[in-house]
């Protein structure tokens, strides 16, 4: 039992008021294709966990500070995050991108009707940049420049303001015979070792991930540049769905070879499964029709006095071989980003 002590007493949440959902429409979790029920913890709005956090909606509350609680389904067999964290913990560096890691603040296990859960507390953050994007006019940065890319972070009124609305104005919820599902509710890995499992959503995995070939730090460099995209532009760089409106590999394999070109040998060479793609020649089989589409086209609708570098900078992030791609400083340092940032043609040291 935690030795720590309330600095005031646990909010009393209302057990009436709150807007009842139907129970048999699906919501949040209940959507995943893998939803199995008796794997999440049950959450309860103001149940206290590990003596300390009260659960409020999304944030908890510890000596008058809010945090975040991310509660883990039980006996998860993927969770290296906790790993992660403390190797990042461990590593001592001067480098400036460290404070724009989030923190692990501390983390226990609590226990459900069905097993344990790991419980992470994190310091809470501001809106996503995809959240951020549906409150810019026209969904578009009208000058594509770093500085105009600011993610809010939150206040500790906005945390309070939050706290209240729920306790006066409870959040729409579904409530089954064992748990209580609510609305409004990590995947990295150590750079050492070898990887070749998917992780990441379907739009943004890198070819090497759709074939399930070994991959390193190179599937961030890409990821960047899909993000970067999807900030700047009112359509997405791949739909890959087929007829039938399904996610569809072949439909994303053919899209890539209209944006990019066919792959080079060294890539095709990286995994078998590369031949049910393409001949033994590089021939695309035309399981999936190639759509008539480049970038250009694409980014018809991109404003900005310098598209072209900021084009020509995706290209050398979106390359088909791993080894091709630039590392993350090299892509930092490109003539586009230094013309951004106002530091002309500088060169890394």
């Amino acid at each position: 039992m935690s030795s720590f002590q309330w600095t005031s007493e646990p909010r009393v949440f209302p057990t009436a008021g709150s807007s009842a959902l139907d129970t048999s429409l699906q919501i949040e979790e209940e959507t995943f294709p893998t939803y199995q029920p008796e794997k999440y913890y049950p959450t309860q709005i103001g149940e206290v966990l590990n003596n300390r956090y009260q659960l409020l909606a999304k944030p908890g509350m510890v000596e008058s500070k809010y945090v975040a609680l991310k509660i883990f389904v039980k006996n998860r067999g993927r969770n290296h995050e906790i790993d992660i964290y403390h190797r990042i913990n461990l590593v001592e560096s001067d480098h400036p991108g460290r404070r724009f890691i989030r923190k692990l603040l501390n983390h226990f296990a609590t226990t459900g009707p069905h097993g344990q859960h790991i419980c992470l507390v994190h310091e809470p953050l501001g809106i996503s940049a995809s959240e951020l994007m549906k409150w810019i006019p026209v969904r578009v940065i009208h000058d594509i420049q770093l500085k105009n890319l600011r993610l809010p972070t939150p206040m500790p009124k906005a945390l309070s303001d939050f706290e209240e609305r729920e306790v006066k104005a409870q959040s729409a919820r579904k409530v089954l015979k064992d748990r209580t599902i609510y609305t409004d509710f990590g995947e990295a890995r150590f750079g050492d070792q070898p990887h070749s499992d998917d992780i990441m959503p379907n739009h943004y995995r890198a070819p090497e991930v759709i074939l399930k070939s070994s991959w390193g730090y190179k599937v961030d460099i890409w990821n960047v540049a899909v993000v970067a995209w999807d900030i700047v532009s009112t359509s997405t760089l791949i739909d890959g769905k087929n007829l039938d409106g399904v996610f569809d590999d072949r439909c994303h394999f053919a899209e890539l070879v209209a944006l990019l070109g066919p792959p080079p040998l060294e890539f095709r060479q990286r995994s078998h499964l590369s031949s049910v793609f393409w001949d033994n020649k590089g021939k695309w089989k035309g399981l999936a029709p190639i759509p008539n589409q480049t970038l250009e086209n694409l980014a018809i609708n991109i404003k900005g006095e310098d598209k072209e570098g900021f084009l020509r900078w995706l290209r050398r992030a979106l390359q088909w071989n791993p080894d091709d791609r630039p590392t993350a400083l090299e892509l930092l340092y490109d003539e586009w980003m230094m013309k951004g940032l106002k530091l002309g043609n500088k060169t890394k040291s």
